[in-house]
């Protein structure tokens, strides 16, 4: 297993997706975040069963990171309850690896 993580967020817009990936990469808080435009989500809210488009963000970074992104998100994000899923990678290819490490702050462990 590696220290590495891959981050699901959803928001409302492509425009808001640019903005928070921007946000993330700017702060260096992520290597890479990748938008997946117009999906439909299904969800429970407020009692009642919703429906709405939204944006994925895959979030690159590493498990040190996560709680930067994860105050940074909730901050900047215009949801009430954002969604922060932080998925473990347990193997990754060397090369893509390795441009992890050079695109994160610091030296990372368990590589």
């Amino acid at each position: 297993m590696t220290n590495k993580i891959v981050i699901l967020s959803t928001c409302s817009t492509e425009e808001e997706a640019e903005r928070l990936a921007r946000l993330l990469l700017d702060a260096r808080l992520a290597a890479c975040v990748s938008v997946i435009p117009r999906m439909r989500s299904f969800y429970h809210w407020k009692g009642a069963i919703e429906s709405a488009d939204e944006c994925q963000l895959v979030i690159k970074s590493s498990r040190e990171l996560f709680d930067s992104i994860r105050v940074r998100l909730e901050a900047a994000h215009s949801y009430e309850v954002p969604e922060l899923l932080a998925l473990p990678v347990i193997e990754g290819a060397a090369n893509y690896m390795n441009w992890l490490d050079a695109n994160l702050p610091g030296k990372t462990e368990g590589e």
